[in-house]
Order: C-alpha cells, then structure tokens, then sequence
C-alpha cells in the first residue's frame, strides 16, 4: 500500500497546521456549499467515471490517479474518487492533494476522524484496494506479535456473575485513581457496552446479552483499586448460562484512536436563548448510559441532513455558572449541555436549530487531550476565547475555582464583536465580584460609540497588558480556543511575548 508520510499532510505552511491539530477552513466558490454537494450526490451524475461499476484496485491503479483533475484517495482499504469532490472541500483542494494517488487514512484520522467520510463520498466510491498476499519464507510461519510480560499485566480484564435478578459484570482496570469519567457504558437492545479509558488507550467490553434486561444501568467504581461494576437488573428471574455472545470488539484493549465513534441517541428536554444568535440546548441521555464528559473534551453531534449524515463536534457545559463555592456543583449526570451558534446560512446549525423538544440527536463519546493536572499544578491561569469558543472554558473555569487551591490568578480575556455577542456576561460579571482570584476582561471588535472598555482583535500589544505571570517564575497554563486565525495568532503572540508551548494549550477538534 503506498503511504503519504504523516508529516507531509497538512502542509506546513497550511493553514491546517494548527498548534494542536485543528482544521482551517477554505472560502469555497458561490454554490460549493454542503447542501450543494448533498444534492450533485443525488443528481444521479456519475461521479466516479465508471458507470457505476465497482472495482478492485491495484496500489500502481491507486498511484495513476494523483492530480487535480483526476484524484483517487485510499480510506481504511476503500477507494474514492474525490476529483469531483475538490472544489466543496472545505479544508481546500490542495489538501486532498496530500493524500492523491495514495493511502491518506492516517491523514485523515490526524485531521478529522470524526468525519462520516462513508456517508460523505458514497457515490464517489470506486471499490476496494486489492490485498497482496504475504508469503514467509520457505518452511517458516508468520511472525506472531505477543505482548511483553510488563503490557500483560497492565492490560485490564473482566468476569461477571449473578444473582436471582442481578448481573453484575467486573472490569478489572489494574489502574489506580478509576473515576466516572474514564467508564463509558451503554445498553441498548440487549447489546452491552462497556469502555474503560486508560490514558490514550481503550478496553472495550461488547457482548449481545444472553437476555434482555432492564434499561436502568448502574456503575460502581472502586477508586483506589480500579476495580469497576456494571450491573444490570434481568428483565426475567432466569438464570443465565452464559453473559452472552461476544461482539467482534469484545475484550481488546488498543489506542483510543483506533476505536471507532460510537453514538447513542439523546433526547433534546430544553432549549434557552442566551444571545441573539446562540442557544443552551440541554439533551437528556438514555437512561442506560454512563457518560461523564471530561474537562476541556468535546463531542461529536450526527444528524441526517437530506439522506447524508453530518458530524460537527460540540464542548459540553454547565447549565450556568455556580456561584456559590461552599462546594463543588453536583450534577445527575444523566444532560448535557451544549452552547450553540446558529449560523444563518449554516446547514447544521439550522437543523440543529429546528429540532422540537422531544426529538432525538446522535451523541459520541468524548475526545480531547486536555487534562485536569495542567490546572492543577498551575499557579496563573489564563483563558483566551472568541465567541463560542468560550465553551471549552466554562467547566474548566468551574473546577479552577471550586477544586484547585494553588492558583492565584485565573483570568478571562473574552473577545467578541459586540456587546450583544458576549455569552453569559452577567454571570461572569458576578462571578469575578464573588472571587477575588477571577478577573473577566471582555474585548469588542465591532463596538458601539457607548463601550467604555477595552477594543480591538486579539494582538501582541493586547497579551501583553492582560497575560502577566503572577510572580517572575510562576507556573502558568494558558487556554485558548476560537476561530483557526484567532487561536493561530494567539499562540504565535504568546510564544513571541516569551511563553513556551508547554504553557499554551489549544483547543481544536
């Protein structure tokens, strides 16, 4: 298989080549939108060139087939022909040029996984890549890959048993400090899943139940030993012979990013203005799922628009800021809530926007990188947003407050275009009046003759005056998270005002 070296896409000169992974989009042409692409998809245009035929496609076939006007791409052993695709790119046509003629699966996967590329490409599908046989040599047997003693014993495992009503499933994670958040379970239709996240990798537990059972899902963990518990209530007081029959995921433990997304529908409960263009939506999950969205993580939304199915990542919030820090906000655990733009020409915000309460979304689980100790061995804390990119900072800045005692400054530089734009601004407002460790500074683009505070665009001369460390060698983190321009900038303001990239955290997805 021919392979594009993983450093040669996103160009480094892209606008791609964001500080931590991001995706910059392209100005595409006047009717290259994503509605206009869903509809050539149903025009019934042949747009792999072959008449509808399905081929198998040899790696010399694949490497004729790398330019503009006639570009072939190899996705996870499927071939398509995105020549026609080019100019709706978003991400631009040069890109996809990376990937021309080749493999581009890990390139894809570095950009953007959570793309439902299958759905997407369907009709530019030109068939399967062939698969060489691999001959050993003469009167030898294939390499067989074992785990070292040292990954065996780290790798988790589980049993279960049960009771007259009762199946309890143990996972024993071999991982000190298991909490809520790394245990994602899910029970629908008899089929159990269960995932553990252990650093930046995942044991899964997938069986089709040997019987149906309730939907109530309840989840025990043993923090200090690792040790957690699914149990599910029989649906009959039979005894079972057996758990059920493993799926073909079942009892493997690999790189988070080799697992696939997986979705579980949530019902859409409420719907809240919060500025004139941006909406709370609160989704309550199934009442068969465990799910416990990480600081600073994200997840995927998937909804059919026009026969196509269209993902757009989304960071959960809370329902408003607590005020009150006698102690940490507790919270069932069973909504998310999520901070939502609605662009007026944007086809998946204005579907999102049209949902009636009552109707279902496809939620993933969780991504993200960031994670609770950079906060908690900082001593200045520093968030960066733009618009809708303050959502990241709202849990973030919640646990700062509540949970992190070493800090003495937690600062929040919020850039907007007008006053109508800023997301919570009286929450914030008070929130800075209840903790004198918290200072709001907001930023206005576009401001009215009226603003007496602070204006302009993020800029050097701007970090300068507001992103000062508390003392000469205080450990500081600084977040930063809106458009690609504004966080690329951000980042290259901070490093030239003297701060390292281990100081700086992104948030793209």
């Amino acid at each position: 298989m021919l392979n594009v070296p993983p450093q040669a896409f996103p160009a480094p000169s892209s606008q791609q080549r964001v500080a931590a992974g991001g995706r910059a989009k392209v100005p595409l042409k006047p009717g290259r939108s994503l509605m206009d692409w869903i509809r050539l998809t149903k025009s019934g245009r042949d747009l792999t060139g072959l008449k509808g035929r399905l081929i198998e496609v040899t790696e010399d076939e694949l490497a004729k087939h790398n330019k503009k006007e006639d570009c072939w791409i190899c996705i996870r052993g499927f071939v398509y022909n995105v020549t026609p695709y080019m100019e709706y790119h978003p991400g631009g046509e040069d890109e996809l040029m990376k990937a021309a003629g080749a493999d581009g699966t890990d390139l894809f996967d570095q950009v953007h996984r959570w793309v439902n590329y299958e759905s997407m490409l369907k009709e530019c599908l030109v068939g399967r890549m062939a698969v060489k046989p691999i001959a050993a040599p003469k009167g030898m047997l294939p390499e067989k890959k074992v785990l070292g003693a040292s990954a065996r014993d780290l790798t988790p495992s589980y049993d279960w048993f049960q009771t007259d009503s009762l199946i309890t499933i143990v996972i024993y994670t071999k991982q000190k400090d298991m909490n809520a958040e790394l245990v994602i379970v899910d029970c629908q239709d008899k089929r159990l899943r269960g995932e553990i996240i252990v650093d930046d990798h995942s044991y899964l537990v997938e069986v089709d139940l040997d019987h149906a059972v309730q939907e109530d899902v309840a989840v025990n963990i043993a923090e200090k030993v690792g040790k957690v518990e699914i149990i599910l209530k029989k649906k009959d007081n039979i005894h079972w012979k057996m758990l059920g029959q493993a799926l073909e995921s079942h009892n493997t433990f690999i790189k988070r990013t080799e697992r696939g997304l997986f979705y579980r529908k949530c019902k859409l409960v409420s719907k809240t203005e919060v500025t004139h263009d941006t909406k709370l939506l609160c989704l309550m999950l199934p009442r068969s799922t465990h799910l416990c969205v990480p600081i600073g993580q994200h997840v995927y939304l998937k909804q059919t628009i026009a026969g196509t199915e269209v993902v757009k990542p989304y960071t959960p919030v809370l329902p408003f800021l607590p005020l009150d820090f006698k102690e940490p906000p507790r919270h069932d655990g069973a909504h998310l809530y999520l901070m939502i733009k609605i662009y007026s020409c944007g086809l998946f915000t204005q579907a999102l926007d049209h949902l009636q309460i009552g109707d279902y979304i496809s939620v993933s689980n969780p991504e993200g990188s960031f994670k609770k100790s950079q906060v908690q061995t900082s001593e200045d804390l520093f968030l960066l947003a733009a618009g809708t990119g303050f959502t990241p900072m709202v849990k973030l800045l919640n646990f700062a407050l509540t949970e992190v005692g070493c800090l003495r400054t937690v600062r929040l530089i919020f850039f907007n275009k007008t006053e109508d734009d800023i997301l919570w601004r009286n929450q914030l407002e008070q929130l800075a009046l209840k903790d004198e460790r918290f200072e709001v500074q907001f930023i206005l683009s576009q401001p009215t003759k009226d603003w007496v505070g602070k204006q302009g665009k993020i800029s050097s001369p701007l970090l300068s005056e507001f992103v000062k460390r508390s003392r000469k060698d205080s450990k500081v983190l600084i977040c930063i998270c809106g458009p690609t321009p504004f966080t690329e900038q951000g980042v290259q303001y901070l490093k030239d005002l003297g701060y390292s990239q281990e100081e700086i955290h992104t948030f793209t997805a």
